[in-house]
């Protein structure tokens, strides 16, 4: 089985399908928002051509208007394992969202209880004083954490600011223990009973130098707006059922949601897209950094498609021997 990760606008969706179209495989998609239906322009889903030569999975599963979880995730992930292994064919799975690859890698993080009082505090204060002045919160007592989780998430601030205040401790040092594998129970049977191992899986990571990755985030939200994100956005927001809170606070469809709510330019909502596009990367190369057994590829601007695949293909083989 092949794990092929990278932040944003790495190129590791075609470095997946030249893969799986060499070996006659199927592809495992682990992003949190490519498994919401009709929102295709802001997740850089891959195109119908490629779905129709290429069997994906956990693309297209949800509608927007229900939430989505790394239990849901996973469960979803491990049984499109079986079915592609029934068909005896390759597995190549593809993805950036670091909690989704930390629970495909060494099963469900097991954190801290909830409160229910405090956090139902925690969404009026979002509501009253603005999101923005939680996330301020989160970064003086958990930086690593609100390096790591987008302004726009009220969800995992809310989460996050709950687990200090509840503990004490910032919820980044309890994710820390995702930094080697455990076993986890999690009622359904511990990690090891219930899924592959990080030894099933051969990792292969896409890095690129931060100028390069900036500049191709930057062509990508210029060609997501040449591609309708506004006209998606609004055809989502008028859909019988509202959009759940995960689905409005995606990077691409907060800030558009903001822009036709009247509360800032498209311009301004442009920049602010490429903003958090580039804070969503610098966090996934933190994360990338706890994650072991990596072979990483760097790969320079001028470097094609094809010369990334021969040497995804040298390094498997190299892998494979050794």
């Amino acid at each position: 089985m092949f794990l092929i990760l990278g932040t944003t606008s790495s190129g590791k969706g075609q470095l997946a399908f030249d893969l799986a179209q060499s070996l006659g495989g199927e592809i495992i998609s682990i992003d949190s928002m490519k498994v919401y239906r009709r929102m295709n322009v802001g997740t850089a889903k891959p195109p119908k051509e490629a779905r129709q030569r290429i069997n994906y999975h956990l693309i297209d599963i949800v509608e927007p208007s229900e939430s989505f979880s790394v239990a849901a995730f996973l469960d979803a992930a491990l049984e499109a394992i079986e079915q592609i292994k029934n068909r005896n064919k390759p597995i190549i799975a593809v993805g950036g969202t670091a909690l989704y690859l930390k629970a495909l890698l060494y099963g469900l993080f097991k954190g801290p209880g909830t409160d229910e009082q405090l956090r139902e505090q925690l969404r009026m204060r979002a509501q009253t004083e603005g999101l923005a002045k939680l996330h301020s919160e989160l970064t003086k007592v958990d930086p690593a954490a609100a390096d790591r989780i987008s302004p726009n998430d009220a969800k995992r601030i809310i989460r996050a600011l709950e687990v200090y205040q509840l503990t004490g401790e910032p919820i980044s040092s309890f994710q820390k223990q995702w930094a080697a594998p455990q076993a986890m129970d999690d009622g359904r049977g511990t990690s090891d009973e219930r899924r592959a191992t990080k030894n099933d899986w051969t990792i292969i990571g896409l890095r690129r130098e931060k100028t390069d990755t900036n500049s191709r985030i930057n062509k990508r939200v210029k060609k997501m707006i040449a591609d309708g994100l506004v006209d998606e956005v609004n055809r989502l927001l008028a859909e019988e059922k509202p959009l759940s809170k995960q689905a409005r606070c995606a990077i691409g469809y907060a800030e558009i949601i903001n822009y036709l709510a009247g509360q800032q330019t498209l311009e301004d909502a442009i920049e602010l897209i490429k903003k958090n596009t580039r804070r969503l990367a610098k966090g996934q190369r933190t994360w990338f950094k706890t994650f072991k057994n990596v072979h990483w590829l760097d790969i320079a601007p001028e470097d094609s498609p094809e010369k990334i695949f021969n040497q995804a293909k040298s390094l498997l083989r190299h892998a494979a021997e050794s």
